[in-house]
């Protein structure tokens, strides 16, 4: 097993202060490993240390980090720049990886929590609920798909 594998069991084991020793040092020892600058960045967020994630993803994506990872450092990075607040950033990273990623609903659901904290509400929820009516098992829901798929550009909409 090698160190990054070491270091990621650590964080999944709730060792979370060791496995953010070794990744920094890791990061220092590989710096073209977009592997490991990535797992800093999640191991950071783990200990809601968001601040501190922000270069290790950021870094991560610059060096060409791929596959599921880097779909989770985007998640990763976007999630973490909403939480903090910082919107503009938040809002710009979803974009690109729905552009990147259309398929995953996630970005999708994600981007809808930044456009609610934006104040774009009827945006937001035009996507949560097209993301409900197409992804829902529920029989209920499902039983309303059309209307919901309808409705959900037409919030602000009368019928008078």
């Amino acid at each position: 097993m090698n160190e990054l594998e070491i270091a990621i069991q650590l964080r999944e084991s709730g060792q979370l202060e060791e496995s953010k020793s070794m990744l920094l040092t890791l990061t220092e020892r590989y710096p073209a490993n977009p592997n490991v600058w990535y797992q800093c960045a999640w191991v950071h967020d783990s200990m809601g240390l968001e601040n501190e994630a922000l270069p290790f993803y950021r870094k991560s994506l610059e060096l060409g980090l791929s596959g599921e990872d880097r779909q989770g450092a985007y998640l990763g990075l976007g999630s973490t720049y909403r939480t903090l607040g910082l919107y503009a950033e938040a809002q710009s990273v979803f974009r690109v990886a729905i552009k990147e990623y259309p398929e995953n609903r996630e970005f999708q659901v994600f981007y809808a929590m930044v456009l609610y904290n934006l104040k774009e509400h009827s945006a937001a929820m035009e996507i949560l609920l097209k993301q409900l009516a197409e992804t829902s098992g529920d029989q209920g829901i499902q039983s309303y798909r059309k209307a919901l798929l309808f409705y959900a550009d037409k919030l602000d909409q009368r019928w008078d």
